[in-house]
């Protein structure tokens, strides 16, 4: 008897990852059998499509996980924290976009295109995705470290908006708005006034401006996006001891993150090998032609779903040490897509009779 595709729920399916996550299932190959969309209860009653059928939304709670064998949450960190265990239990396995499992030792943290073999040792049942910055860059270090050896990062964010989701994409729009056409940014503080309070989930205008800042304040002025960026690399490449150092901006662009990344390795590298590793790899396009003006930039790699990757030269004063500029949509790879290819593998892997 041909085994049934496994039932799928995807909790917080109206949100903006929940948006692509739909787009996903629509675009990729059909390995799930019931589709049930899930969200808060405000959100109850909504019709979504999915693979071409109108769904309706279901609200979150005990009946709507029962009968999941594969439960995927695109919601906020404090909704997974309570809902990813219940689920767990009912015995569906959770792939949790959210940081609220991703430094539990009991819990894998996944890039495909990485470490898809920990995706099998689940002991709580859960899988983890990295974060959206993380994953901006992940892909093409793992491939570079899987031939060279990483021994330190030192990289800048540059992160988009929709990072700090509907409110974030709302609050520069309206921001960029109230500054067009104005002559602002010649004196301190006037695109500040031009903008007023209306600094949304961001601790200053960006419209016009960058914000150096990103997340919660932690111990030693280190913001908790920093923290967890040098974290969950080092847990993804399996080296506790890496030395990584993080400072996480803010910029007005709508989606897509950025990093410029320097990064020194076990041994000495060149630009022509890292360019050959780079066009090979899984996950990631080589785009890096600067003489014809040809490296990503967000308004470009944007909708997209690789890692693009440019910029790519030898350091100046250490042979064993490379510059890159990497771009990720982070709505895509960095939340929906990764999250979608973790469960397509256990899809995979499941037997359901």
């Amino acid at each position: 008897m041909t085994p049934r595709k496994p039932a799928l729920a995807v909790v917080g399916a109206t949100g903006a990852a929940g948006a692509v996550m739909l787009q996903i299932l629509s675009q990729h190959a059909d390995v799930w059998g019931d589709i049930r969309l899930v969200a808060s209860p405000r959100s109850a009653g909504r019709k979504l499509a999915v693979r071409g059928a109108e769904t309706e939304v279901l609200a979150l709670g005990d009946e709507a996980l029962d009968g999941v064998d594969v439960a995927l949450f695109l919601a906020p960190e404090e909704v997974a924290a309570q809902w990813a265990p219940v689920a767990a239990a009912k015995g569906a396995v959770v792939v949790d976009a959210s940081p609220a499992f991703r430094a539990d030792p009991d819990v894998p943290l996944v890039v495909p295109e990485i470490n898809a073999h920990c995706v099998r040792s689940r002991p709580r049942g859960i899988v983890a995705c990295p974060g959206d910055t993380t994953l901006a860059l992940i892909v093409a270090v793992g491939a570079l470290h899987a031939e060279f050896g990483v021994d330190e990062l030192v990289v800048s964010t540059y992160q988009a908006a929709s990072g700090a989701g509907h409110a974030g994409v709302e609050t520069l729009r309206a921001q960029t708005v109230r500054v067009a056409g104005a002559e602002l940014g010649t004196a301190p503080g006037d695109v500040r006034r031009a903008v007023g309070d209306d600094t949304g989930p961001f601790p200053a205008p960006l419209a016009l401006n960058v914000v150096p800042w990103t997340g919660s304040l932690q111990e030693g002025g280190w913001s908790s996006e920093e923290l967890r960026l040098r974290d969950e690399t080092r847990k993804i490449l399996d080296l506790p001891e890496l030395r990584v150092t993080a400072t996480c901006v803010r910029v007005p662009v709508v989606t897509t993150h950025s990093v410029s990344v320097h990064a020194r390795f076990e041994r000495e590298v060149t630009v022509a090998r890292a360019h050959e590793i780079l066009a090979t790899s899984p996950g990631v396009v080589l785009y890096d032609d600067p003489a014809a003006g040809d490296f990503p930039t967000p308004a470009d790699v944007v909708g997209t779903d690789p890692t693009w990757v440019g910029r790519v030269r030898r350091s100046l004063d250490d042979p064993r040490a490379l510059e890159l500029f990497v771009c990720g949509d982070n709505l895509r790879k960095g939340a929906a897509l990764n999250t979608a290819q973790v469960a397509e593998a256990i899809a995979a892997e499941l037997s359901v009779d």
